[in-house]
């Protein structure tokens, strides 16, 4: 039986950070559902779809294979075989990734490639729905967020760092509408399960925060 932890939250509440120190710690694999979602979103930008046109997303949607991998202990996302964790991380695949997440077919297509890792592989796994729809029978669910103020400096920061032009209360109005999206749209919207646990990582560092969920992960 595989050991799987859920993490939920909004964008920019340091999932994917904190979880990938997690998953070394506890020598289990990361899994970062949002990467898929975005290497979708990439295939559909190069395919030049217009992201108000769900009909021309599902018909696209197949022709796209997003896959996960290893390399150097990191994990990869494969786009019809291509590498392209190099190329998922702009504002605009994270915006059309936004879009394409509330499609019931985009979302069936990447969920059951998730359910069906984790059924076999000890794994903590990331996302805006994983303890309410992905992985519901985790062993342990957390509710990771932090407020847009943070969040959007955070991001703000990290770009930033990257030689990137940015204005932060753009940012954050980004984040807030991101945030109204996810936890408002019909399909698997944004939310704490019922057995899920809070942690707000304002004012926490990122080792805290770590050490907190190893703890409950004990």
């Amino acid at each position: 039986m595989s050991y799987n932890i859920a993490v939920d939250g909004p964008a920019g509440a340091g999932k994917s950070t904190i979880a990938k120190q997690v998953a070394k710690k506890k020598g289990i694999i990361y899994v970062d559902t949002g990467a898929m979602y975005r290497a979708m979103a990439l295939f559909m930008i190069r395919e030049k779809v217009d992201p108000t046109n769900q009909e021309a997303i599902i018909a696209k949607c197949d022709e796209a294979d997003v896959t996960l991998g290893q390399e150097d202990g990191q994990q990869v996302v494969f786009l019809n075989g291509e590498n392209v964790n190099g190329l998922i991380r702009t504002e605009a695949v994270g915006n059309m990734a936004s879009t394409i997440s509330v499609i019931g077919k985009v979302r069936e297509n990447l969920v059951a490639k998730q359910q069906k890792l984790a059924e076999t592989t000890d794994l903590i796994m990331d996302g805006r729905d994983i303890g309410t729809c992905v992985l519901p029978n985790a062993n342990l669910k957390i509710y990771l967020t932090a407020s847009s103020e943070v969040r959007a400096k955070r991001r703000y920061d990290e770009l930033v760092a990257k030689g990137q032009e940015c204005d932060l209360a753009q940012i954050k109005a980004d984040i807030e509408e991101r945030d109204y999206r996810d936890m408002h749209r019909e399909i698997s919207p944004l939310k704490q399960a019922d057995d899920a646990i809070l942690v707000d990582t304002s004012y926490m560092t990122i080792d805290e925060v770590v050490a907190k969920i190893l703890e409950l992960a004990e």
